[in-house]
């Protein structure tokens, strides 16, 4: 089974269209839907649902196709999830021509994710923007507001 895209149209925006735009621009034409989104949230089934300057939000059910031989979605979907919305986070503060990777992710699970979780948010937020070094933190709570994974990033940013 693969995870329920919806109406999302997901692909990879052409380099150079993705070198010239800042990063808010690129995230708000994904929202928008002018700009597919990447193909990774097709995978994994989850979906950009906010987007402002230097905060993200993505939107994930939980599915058995995840699970861990324990019976409980894979703690490498939370930590994805996390990476991706903290570095999303971080790349809506940046400029045209900069590109940024993660050097160090840290996630702290707090409680496991089932397909009877039902919709989860997760929201990454910047802590700080330097010349050369981001650093953001990320939650994922279910839907009754109840914390399930939060963590930390550190990305490097360069010129592309």
């Amino acid at each position: 089974m693969t995870p329920d895209s919806g109406d999302v149209d997901f692909g990879v925006v052409p380099l150079e269209q993705a070198r010239s735009m800042d990063g808010l621009s690129l995230f708000q034409a994904m929202a928008a839907g002018r700009l597919p989104a990447p193909p990774i949230g097709k995978v994994l089934g989850f979906k950009l649902a906010e987007v402002e300057l230097g905060r993200v939000v993505f939107t994930y059910t939980p599915v058995s196709d995840h699970y861990n031989p324990l019976g409980s979605v894979h703690g490498g979907v939370a930590a994805t999830l996390l990476d991706s919305v903290m570095g999303c986070a971080v790349h809506t503060t940046l400029k045209a021509g900069t590109a940024f990777t993660t050097l160090e992710i840290k996630v702290n699970y707090v409680r496991a994710m089932t397909d009877k979780t039902g919709p989860v948010r997760v929201e990454g937020k910047v802590i700080n923007v330097g010349s050369r070094v981001a650093t953001a933190e990320g939650r994922l709570h279910d839907k009754d507001g109840r914390l399930m994974a939060h963590g930390t990033t550190t990305c490097l940013l360069f010129p592309i």
